[in-house]
C-alpha cells in the first residue's frame, strides 16, 4: 500500500469538501493521503443538460481511469454520479453516512408566492438539468417553465440570485456541505414524498482498486453498513432499469424496525406521465422485484 495514499477527485468546491471529508476519516484511522484533481467531462461540457450528454459517468470516468493506471489510489464519488456496475479491476470499497437527502429549493425573493404549492410565482422559470427533478416539479407544479443550468454549486446559487431563474432544484446535503449563506433566498426543503430523491443521494462512495485487498481493508473501518444496504436497493432498481443520470428515477430507502421502507417516482421520459408509490417488506431483492414489476406495468 502505497504512503501517502493518493485520493483522486474532481476539483469543484464540493468534490474538494468530499475528498477533505474522507481524507479526514483516514486519518481517524491511521492513514495518511492527498489529494489528486482529475478534470472530468462533466466538468469541462458546461453548456449542455446531463440528458444531452452522450453516455454514462461523465463526473466519473476519467477519475476511475487513474484509478486503473494506478495514478491514485482512491477515489471519492458523490455516490449517485456513479453508475450502478463498477468497471472491471475496480470496487466500491466503503460508502459515508448519508446526509439529509432531501432536495432543496431556492426560491428569488421576487418569485415567492406563498399562496402557491412550493410557495413560488405561478407560470415561474425552475432552474434544473436533472430529468428526476424536471419530471417531479412538473407533476407537482404544472404551470412552470424548466429551464437547464449548470455549473458548481455556487455558480447556479449565483444564476439564481442574478434573476435568469425564479427558483432552482439542488441536493440540500450540497448546500450544507459547503456551508453555503443563503440567507437572502427564500428556502425550502422539500420532503421525500413530494420529490424522491435519487438513488443513492447524500452519500459519499469510495472506490478502489480489487487487487488492493491492504485499501480495502482499512476502508472498512470507515463504512457504513446500514446505508451501503439502503444503497443497494436504490441502485439495484436503477441498474435494472439501465438508467443513469440522464433517467427520470427517484428512488430512496430507509430502515427502520426491520423493515425497509421504499419511496419510488419514475418515468419513461421527464416530460411523461410520473408514476409514484411506495413499497415495504423485510427483503432487499423482493423489494426490488416489486419495484420492477410495477415499472413495468405502468
Amino acid at each position: 500500500m502505497r504512503h501517502p495514499i493518493i485520493i483522486g477527485s474532481r476539483g469543484s468546491d464540493l468534490a474538494l469538501w468530499q475528498a477533505h471529508f474522507v481524507q479526514n476519516e483516514l486519518n481517524s484511522i491511521g492513514l495518511e493521503s492527498v489529494i489528486h484533481i482529475i478534470k472530468t467531462k462533466g466538468d469541462a461540457i458546461q453548456h449542455l443538460s446531463f440528458d444531452k450528454i452522450e453516455g454514462k459517468g461523465f463526473f466519473t470516468k476519467e477519475i476511475e481511469e487513474a484509478l486503473l493506471n494506478n495514478i491514485i489510489d482512491i477515489a471519492v464519488h458523490s455516490h449517485k454520479d456513479l453508475e450502478t456496475t463498477s468497471p472491471e479491476g475496480l470496487i466500491i470499497a466503503a460508502v459515508s453516512h448519508r446526509a439529509d437527502a432531501r432536495e432543496l429549493l431556492l426560491i428569488h425573493p421576487q418569485a415567492v408566492d406563498e399562496q402557491q404549492t412550493l410557495s413560488f410565482k405561478k407560470n415561474a422559470i425552475i432552474g434544473t438539468s436533472s430529468a428526476r427533478r424536471k419530471a417531479q416539479i412538473l407533476n407537482v407544479r404544472p404551470d412552470i417553465s424548466i429551464s437547464d443550468i449548470r455549473g458548481n454549486v455556487p455558480t447556479r446559487v449565483q444564476k439564481l440570485r442574478d434573476g435568469q431563474f425564479d427558483a432552482i432544484l439542488l441536493a440540500k446535503a450540497g448546500i450544507d456541505r459547503l456551508k453555503l449563506d443563503v440567507s437572502d433566498l427564500h428556502v425550502i426543503a422539500i420532503d421525500e414524498n413530494t420529490i424522491v430523491p435519487a438513488p443513492a443521494q447524500g452519500a459519499l462512495a469510495i472506490q478502489c482498486r480489487t487487487t488492493d485487498s491492504d485499501i480495502i481493508n482499512h476502508l472498512q473501518a470507515i463504512n457504513h453498513k446500514q446505508v451501503q444496504h439502503n444503497i443497494h436497493i436504490e441502485r439495484q432498481v436503477l441498474n435494472r432499469l439501465q438508467g443513469g443520470c440522464q433517467l427520470p428515477l427517484g428512488v430512496h430507502a430507509i430502515y427502520q424496525n426491520d423493515i425497509y421502507q421504499v419511496k419510488v417516482a419514475y418515468a419513461k421520459q421527464w416530460d411523461a406521465p410520473l408514476l409514484r408509490f411506495e413499497v415495504e417488506g423485510p427483503h432487499p431483492e423482493q423489494l426490488v422485484a416489486d419495484i420492477l414489476e410495477r415499472i413495468e406495468q405502468q
